[in-house]
């Protein structure tokens, strides 16, 4: 392996790391949409705090690196001074409302598909097309002209880049080492504490080892890409896990096999699916499932383009801007992520409404359940 040039390290290393998160996601059945149904449906976090608690370890470990000078999360896609706040908002709810009709987000897409559902496979096959269409296709000029046209430049304020810590230390005109340090360890140790306090969630044996499993290979990912990545005549970029933008360049690496080059991103799409087919066969959960409705595949369909779409516009997923965005602290992944919530949960409060209502008076229930629309309008 020392002889391999260092992309096909890091990419060896993310296609192991990633085999365990598929295999992990499989067993726990692990799902960012799952645990936001628990919640709007059941009135149970249990699931929810097993993601919280992957976002406390991965800002820890993130930040902690950033601190001893392994790695520099100002080179990441999430810390830019450009703030997409109207990709982040409008792409993080279509993101949302994707996952939610597509029946799970990126990364249970790739384990449902690794498990033997064609469904899930439609849906990748979808939301990757429109995930490149919208990276380098058709639908470029749409992120680019119409939403690259909205953001805020933060440089011309004199701020350097989105991180929470950095406009703190703006604001306050505190040091940026000290700002980080507070943060990080606020909303780390906070997440944490959040998650472990639940009696429920501590009986649960699979959240817990769901969220430890995806913090720690969201750290390890960084580590990856950034030190042993940091070549000085073959540099890595730097980037953690993550599933749409990869999942595009996945299907374009299989399509293009022999012009392409594989890359860290390429590599965990392919251990996520690997890791998730073999825990399905050796545990006999190995299940070929398929549309049973025109309206189910309708609903994956529409749920693959929507995903890809606002994936891309928001700069990544559940996981992606959801955990590994989260711990460069990175204000448009905070946006994100509740964006991407509240385009689920509306979505499933409107599905409910629809069974009885039509899908106007649906909505505007949603609405109104959800606090964001006037009771007695």
């Amino acid at each position: 392996m020392e002889d391999w040039s260092v992309i096909y390290r890091v990419s060896l290393l993310g296609f192991l790391g990633a085999m365990i998160f598929g295999a992990v996601a499989s067993k726990t059945h692990f799902c960012t949409m799952g645990s936001v149904s628990d919640w709007i449906n059941m009135g149970s976090k249990v699931r929810f705090r097993a993601w919280v608690l992957a976002m406390g370890i991965a800002i820890l470990g993130a930040q902690a690196m950033m601190q001893m000078g392994l790695i520099d999360l100002n080179e990441t896609i999430y810390r830019g001074p450009s703030f997409g706040w109207a990709g982040f908002l409008i792409g993080g709810i279509l993101f949302g409302i994707g996952m939610t009709l597509g029946g799970g987000c990126g990364q249970r897409t790739l384990v449902r598909v690794g498990g033997g559902n064609l469904k899930s496979l439609v849906v990748l096959i979808v939301m990757a097309i429109t995930a490149y269409a919208t990276l380098r296709g058709i639908l470029a000029p749409v992120r680019i002209d119409v939403f690259g046209s909205l953001a805020v430049d933060l440089a011309m304020h004199d701020i350097n880049d989105q991180g929470i810590d950095t406009l703190i230390t703006h604001l306050t005109g505190l040091s940026l080492q000290m700002a980080s340090v507070a943060v990080a360890a606020t909303l780390g140790v906070g997440a944490i504490i959040y998650a472990i306090k639940d009696e429920s969630f501590r009986r649960s044996s699979d959240n817990i080892l769901a969220g430890l499993t995806i913090g720690i290979l969201v750290c390890g990912a960084w580590y990856v890409t950034g030190v042993i990545g940091n070549d000085d005549f073959e540099p890595v970029p730097l980037e953690a896990v993550t599933f749409i933008a990869p999942s595009a360049n996945f299907l374009n690496y299989i399509m293009t096999w022999t012009g392409s080059e594989i890359g860290f991103g390429i590599a965990v799409v392919f251990g996520m699916i690997a890791g998730s087919f073999i825990y399905a066969v050796l545990t006999g959960n190995f299940r070929v499932e398929s549309f049973i409705a025109g309206g189910d595949m309708r609903n994956h369909l529409v749920g693959g383009v929507l995903m890809g779409f606002g994936g891309v516009l928001s700069f990544g997923c559940t996981i992606g801007q959801g955990v590994s965005g989260i711990s460069t602290l990175a204000l448009g992944s905070f946006l994100t992520l509740i964006s991407i919530m509240l385009g689920s949960a509306l979505t499933m409060k409107t599905q409910y409404y629809m069974l009885d209502d039509g899908f106007w008076v649906s909505l505007r229930q949603s609405l109104v359940d959800l606090k964001l629309w006037p009771q007695n309008s």
